[in-house]
């Protein structure tokens, strides 16, 4: 272990192993056992619990704490993989409870990113090349294959599985015990297997300091686009004809613009 991109003021246990290359800054605990590789750069003020092994070229930021037995960083789990220079970051004050795993991302330069004030409970995944936002809440054993976005402040139920390339809008909340298949369209609620659309998610939107006029041009979008009997082309257009705008209500369209795999389904569509 060289000291010269250690902080003078980091805690490395004795049975910890930093390889030469990582960099430690200003106030970071590093518990018994752990492994932190080479090119990893860890933030100040960051917590890592005992049996941590955090590898490949990642970087972590401000007091996060990370629990024991999680793995960040390490190879994914994708036979296109062939051992390029790859990252994984990961943001400021976020929390990874036991036994996650990240995995760093598949193709030369690319990237697993997930963002600030995040929650990652205990045995989640999150495989290569996700996008995660800020403050994004994945509940336990909840896993994310391969190239998933999720934006801000969704919540991701226990035990639920996300397809690959499937995008989870923002302020969104799934089920627990969810498959997720198609595009989750920002503000909404959706569960089952596969998941359904069951209403707006009025108690996220409210939390998240969402101004009750936005609120209510979500509310006139939604019934657009779920109580039309419209295309989805269709509801698109009417929306930007008919609702008033805002930025909540701009973010819901372009999200409708690029959802490449379709989005979930109302659930009184099954009685249609």
């Amino acid at each position: 272990m060289s000291a010269e991109n250690i902080s003078a003021e980091a805690q490395i246990h004795p049975t910890a192993i930093v390889e030469d290359g990582a960099r430690v800054a200003a106030g970071v605990k590093i518990g018994p056992y752990s492994v932190i590789g080479s090119n990893v750069e860890i933030g100040e003020d960051t917590i890592i619990g005992p049996h941590v092994v955090i590898t490949g070229w990642t970087k972590i930021g401000r007091e996060c704490h990370i629990f024991q037995g999680a793995s960040i960083g390490e190879e994914p789990q994708d036979l296109k993989f062939k051992g390029e220079k790859s990252y994984t970051s990961i943001g400021d004050r976020t929390v990874i409870r036991e036994g996650t795993t990240v995995h760093r991302a598949t193709g030369e330069g690319e990237e697993t990113r997930i963002g600030n004030d995040c929650l990652l409970m205990a045995l989640t995944h999150v495989a290569h090349n996700c996008v995660i936002g800020n403050r994004v809440i994945m509940s336990n054993v909840a896993s994310l294959a391969g190239h998933a976005v999720v934006e801000d402040r969704a919540v991701i139920g226990g035990m639920t599985g996300v397809h690959q390339f499937v995008k989870i809008g923002r302020n969104a909340m799934i089920g627990g015990m969810s498959r997720l298949t198609q595009d989750v369209v920002p503000f909404t609620i959706v569960a089952g297997q596969p998941a359904k659309v069951a209403g707006l998610n009025a108690v996220g939107m409210s939390r998240a300091g969402i101004e009750p006029a936005a609120r209510r041009s979500i509310k006139q979008a939604y019934k657009i686009l779920y109580r039309s009997g419209l295309t989805l082309q269709q509801a698109v257009s009417v929306i930007e004809q008919e609702v008033p705008s805002c930025e909540e209500v701009d973010h819901m369209l372009r999200f409708l613009r690029n959802a490449d795999r379709g989005i979930c389904r109302e659930r009184r569509d099954d009685r249609d």
